[in-house]
């Protein structure tokens, strides 16, 4: 009989349980709101990865038949792989979110590590893998391929979706393979899997992106595609040789994660009446700066989305597309097949477009098509990598555009830098230490009253850390009479900064202004908006 307690229903389809919100939204069973408890025996039944992978968790048996705690309990497909894969007929019963996260924490919480310690035994000798060029392609092939390692895997990708992360970092050293995951902007390093098992887990990695195992000291890109609750996840991956073996570094591109909004993303109303108009207009150029991940193309997904309009033809070309867009046409840079951002933006133009997404200017060919398409009736939005917004314009001045032409097509620039979020479930006031007040003005001081701002202080739902996502810190420029004079005259940059539009507010000012309203904190601002505060009062 059942070992569970007053939580369950016996028989499940008729009853209901102790505990439980009355009928599933489904019909076929009560829902639990409360984590029941578990047989271990059923529970170990279904792998960690794959109860992730259908949301369903084995908790219990009732005489023959396995109770099912189910976030979709109508999903008679996941039941059927539970029931062939446990060798017993199935119960469903619905449960909670919030009770299915507690449950599946408490069973496969720690999983992947439990796993790559029983993978690694007792971590054999410190010469096993030193010598990796010994290990035959075809062994690494056969090992990638165990059950076992397969679901390790799978599982620090599935943990690392679950805690939100944007990257894992899967890196070698002489005595440790390191795993970290990127949260939040920041490294959070995990439980290391065993040394002897890198070869056998990049291999598993290489296999899953379509990448050549045998090749090991090349750099090379894959992509991966899998579901995750329902929703699609992809996944970009890169190899380098090091000198201990290959760094992997998977980006997780989660695009029900975002949310393509302007507000959404950071950006304070002034900003995003600024950039309405930048949308509005029906011809020009509008950039977007900032370092390698400051969120430059979100931002312009977000423009694109708003922009949105079934009577305009939207074209982008990107290295790589990031998120599929609805009703936007996207087509991915593929060097290999000679399809670069210039000539691929050739193409665009054929294609009689009314907006255009360039992923980035990198070199004078697609700058020079670039403000050419926009000159002749075409609205496009590109990326560039510069420290703030007044020096894109000297930026693309470098590559060799005609200053008169650049004045004439450049409309607005946004330079923006991401930080962390104050998690606003906790957050409290704080008085903030000395070495943070010395780095501020006077005027950055009187936003902060008595000298205090705000932290978290940690809570369930930030798991402690007291931040929870990330924000925007925005500088937007919108181009003056004063400032295309600047620019075709090629006048320095503090030159042009004298004739920026009355009102512009710096990213670092922006982010400070975030800090005090609790969205952010200062030290956070200050750190992403160090190379920028020259500009700053």
């Amino acid at each position: 009989m059942s070992s569970v307690k007053s939580t369950t229903t016996t028989p499940v389809s008729n009853g209901q349980a102790e505990g439980a919100e009355g009928p599933g939204e489904h019909g076929a069973a009560a829902v639990l709101s409360k984590r029941p408890e578990v047989d271990a025996a059923a529970a170990a039944l279904v792998p960690g990865d794959q109860a992730v992978r259908l949301r369903a968790i084995p908790f219990a048996f009732d005489g023959p038949r396995l109770l099912v705690a189910m976030l979709d309990p109508a999903d008679v497909a996941a039941s059927d792989e539970i029931s062939v894969c446990a060798g017993r007929p199935v119960a469903r019963v619905g449960i909670s979110r919030d009770a299915f996260a507690e449950l599946l924490r408490d069973v496969h919480g720690i999983t992947a590590a439990q796993m790559a310690a029983r993978l690694g035994g007792d971590g054999g000798s410190d010469d096993l893998v030193a010598n990796l060029e010994a290990i035959e392609a075809a062994d690494l092939h056969r090992m990638a391929e165990q059950p076992s390692l397969i679901n390790l895997v799978n599982l620090i990708i599935l943990e690392a979706i679950r805690a939100r992360a944007s990257d894992v970092h899967v890196e070698p050293f002489e005595k440790k393979l390191a795993v970290k995951y990127r949260v939040d902007g920041v490294l959070v390093e995990q439980e290391p899997p065993p040394k002897q098992l890198q070869s056998a887990i990049t291999s598993r990695v290489k296999i899953m992106a379509g990448m050549n195992i045998a090749e090991r000291y090349a750099p090379q890109d894959g992509h991966i595609s899998l579901r995750f609750e329902g929703r699609k996840i992809d996944i970009r991956v890169s190899t380098v040789p090091t000198l201990y073996g290959e760094s992997v570094v998977m980006r997780i591109l989660d695009k029900e994660s975002i949310t393509l909004d302007l507000a959404t993303l950071g950006m304070r109303e002034s900003d995003r009446a600024g950039m309405q108009k930048l949308i509005d207009i029906p011809h020009g150029m509008v950039l977007v700066t900032g370092p390698t991940g400051s969120g430059k193309t979100t931002t312009l997904y977000a423009a694109l989305t708003k922009l949105y309009d079934p009577t305009l033809k939207i074209i982008t070309i990107e290295d790589p597309v990031e998120y599929e867009l609805s009703g936007v046409n996207q087509i991915p840079v593929n060097p290999k097949r000679g399809l670069s951002f210039a000539d691929g933006l050739r193409s665009i133009l054929r294609q009689d477009p009314d907006v255009i997404m360039v992923g980035e200017i990198r070199d004078y060919e697609t700058a020079e098509i670039s403000v050419r398409a926009a000159l002749t009736g075409h609205l496009l939005f590109s990326t560039l990598h510069t420290n703030n917004a007044i020096s894109a314009a000297g930026r693309l001045l470098d590559m060799g555009v005609e200053p008169f032409l650049l004045s004439s097509v450049l409309e607005g620039i946004l330079a923006q830098r991401l930080g962390r979020r104050v998690c606003q479930a906790c957050k409290v006031p704080d008085v903030l230490p000395e070495e943070l007040k010395h780095r501020l003005s006077p005027r950055e001081m009187a936003m902060f009253p008595d000298g205090r701002g705000w932290r978290g202080a940690g809570c369930e739902r930030c798991g402690g850390k007291g931040m929870r996502g990330r924000i925007g810190y925005f500088e937007l420029i919108l181009t003056t009479p004063a400032l295309r004079t600047g620019i075709s005259q090629k006048a320095g940059m503090q030159d042009l900064a004298k004739f920026v539009q009355p009102g512009f507010v710096t990213m670092r000012r922006d982010g400070i202004i975030k800090a005090a309203e609790g969205l952010s904190t200062v030290d956070e601002v200050l750190r992403a908006t160090q190379d920028a505060e020259e500009s700053a009062d």
